[in-house]
């Protein structure tokens, strides 16, 4: 097929079976960033379901038919691309709409501004749209659609001033009441109706006897509450926490304390693992690691996703009105506009909406390292970050995790899925350190990997740098 340059409205048949569709730009100094994505839309024009939605942060559609490849940039020009095999849209979808929304700017504050359609197999341009943009944050540059059995094209060019969000309310996802908002583009959608809640999470996974026999935790014990745990929770507990004595004294770190704090991502592509109930339950099991090695059995705790939020301190004695008060409270879909409190938030609460759904690690890591160097304890503090990936403030990140290297703070990361996780996967082989202060694994799937398997993994590199922090004289 010869290539063909498109003017808006103008469409053309699609016969590869699959395309990429890329997002470019002209980078520079001052020149905002953007981020391409896509909607999967039915008949009615609007979304099924959060997961309808791909984007840096939920990268592959669950049907495998669109997936987010990322961005790359050279000579001076960046793309970021959306890949769709046309042969494995399934077929309650009819369109897939090709978006994009801009990071510290508008679009009109970017020169070059295309978008290419290539057959992904042999890298051959079907057609170019080059598009003008003036104060627009969000664009949809085209759109994949289906008519009868063949797969068109078409050139769209629309922009919402309003963002991302106002684009989203034109295809179904749902946005508060309480703050009326219309999007700045004529719809090309009907407005679909709200979301159906999430499902009721699961009850907690059977527990897995340790694989070695129980040691006693060391040293003299306090009062943590344990004893008003319910009694299903209060065995598991114990457990537990037998089983994380067992792993330290593998590792060699018997009698070892340590500050424990947790942190929690809640950007949009996480909405599954909260309502299932799969995040429940990892709190539950970090709180024995909390119980084995901090002296008062507690937990400093944060969320985050665009913005951080520190949640209440976790007491294992309070465990199981923190879990249902504090783990991901308020609002799971993928977009909120409205910064007003939630109403009926108990005090503490975190109302979800202030949070966002971008991945924005760098900035509750920078809290974190605030917040132990205003209380500055008499054990090293492990921080527990969880993350099913989405990485991408790369050189953000890496300079506060190469900055936190003289600090009492050991940052053991754990993704939750395969995804790009960026700059946390390299940093064990990044030179100019004094103490390796990182450890990151991933796993396919949290639930089902067995505690004595976790906690080894979880606590494998911490004693380790324990020893090093202690010979540079770090704590």
């Amino acid at each position: 097929m010869t290539a063909r340059s498109m003017s808006k409205g103008a469409n053309f048949p699609v016969r590869s079976a699959t395309v990429r569709a890329e997002l470019s730009w002209s980078a520079g100094p001052g020149v905002p960033d953007a981020d391409a994505s896509a909607l999967l839309l039915t008949p009615a024009g609007r979304v099924r379901d959060d997961g309808d939605f791909v984007f840096y942060n939920q990268p592959h559609h669950a049907s495998n038919a669109v997936r987010h490849l990322g961005k790359r940039t050279a000579s001076g020009v960046t793309t970021d691309t959306i890949e769709v095999d046309l042969r494995s849209v399934e077929a309650a979808v009819e369109r897939v709409v090709l978006c994009a929304s801009a990071d510290g700017g508008t679009f009109g504050q970017m020169s070059g501004l295309t978008m290419r359609l290539l057959d992904a197999g042999t890298q051959v341009e079907l057609a170019r749209f080059d598009m003008a943009a003036t104060t627009e944050t969000a664009f949809i540059g085209g759109e994949l659609y289906l008519r009868g059995d063949q797969w068109k094209f078409r050139a769209v060019g629309q922009g919402y001033a309003s963002g991302l969000a106002g684009l989203a309310t034109d295809f179904g996802i749902s946005v508060d009441e309480d703050q009326p908002q219309t999007s700045s583009a004529v719809p090309t959608a009907p407005v679909g109706a709200p979301l159906p809640p999430p499902p009721a999470a699961p009850p907690a996974r059977p527990v897995v006897p340790p694989a070695a026999p129980p040691v006693p935790p060391p040293g003299p014990q306090r009062d943590t509450g344990e004893e008003r745990l319910p009694v299903d929770m209060r065995k598991r507990l114990s457990l537990r926490k037998e089983q994380v004595a067992v792993s330290l004294r593998k590792h060699g770190a018997v009698g070892v304390t340590a500050r424990v704090i947790l942190v929690l991502d809640a950007s949009g592509s996480m909405s599954f693992l909260y309502s299932k109930g799969v995040m429940t339950d990892v709190v539950e099991r970090m709180a024995a690691v909390a119980a084995q090695l901090d002296d008062d059995g507690e937990m400093q705790a944060w969320t985050f996703a665009s913005q951080p939020a520190r949640l209440p301190d976790l007491r294992v004695g309070e465990l199981p009105d923190w879990l249902a008060l504090h783990v991901r409270v308020g609002e799971l879909s993928l977009f909120r506009r409205s910064k007003k409190p939630k109403k009926g938030l108990r005090p503490g609460q975190v109302d979800m909406r202030t949070v966002g759904i971008q991945n924005e690690e760098q900035k509750v890591i920078a809290q974190v390292r605030a917040y132990v160097g205003e209380n500055p304890a008499a054990a090293p503090t492990l921080v527990l970050f969880f993350s099913d990936g989405g990485v991408y403030r790369n050189a953000e990140i890496e300079r506060e995790l190469r900055a936190a290297v003289d600090e009492p703070i050991f940052w053991q990361f754990v993704g939750l899925g395969r995804s790009n996780y960026g700059v946390l996967e390299r940093f064990d082989t990044l030179p100019g350190r004094r103490v390796d202060n990182v450890g990151f694994f991933a796993v396919d799937d949290i639930s089902t990997v067995p505690d004595p398997e976790l906690y080894d993994r979880l606590l494998s590199e911490f004693p380790a740098w324990i020893t090093a922090a202690r010979q540079a004289g770090i704590w």
